[in-house]
């Protein structure tokens, strides 16, 4: 299994430059993701399992046709 971490950044338009999404799966099984900012430290998390994050990617999917 290959040890991945994805991370995206924000957008200038939206002033989130300095804010990371990392993804990844854990050693549950689950998908992991955070957002994160440099300025402040905070970090958010979530662990969504298998059904859950399919569900959020079909939904990502609509709203990005959408735009």
């Amino acid at each position: 299994m290959a040890n991945v971490k994805i991370i995206f950044s924000g957008t200038e338009q939206s002033s989130t430059q300095e804010h990371e999404l990392q993804l990844f799966k854990n050693h549950r099984g689950e998908i992991f993701i955070s957002i994160a900012t440099d300025e402040l430290h905070d970090e958010a998390f979530i662990c969504l399992d298998k059904d859950t994050a399919m569900a959020l990617s079909k939904e990502l999917l609509k709203q990005i046709s959408s735009i």
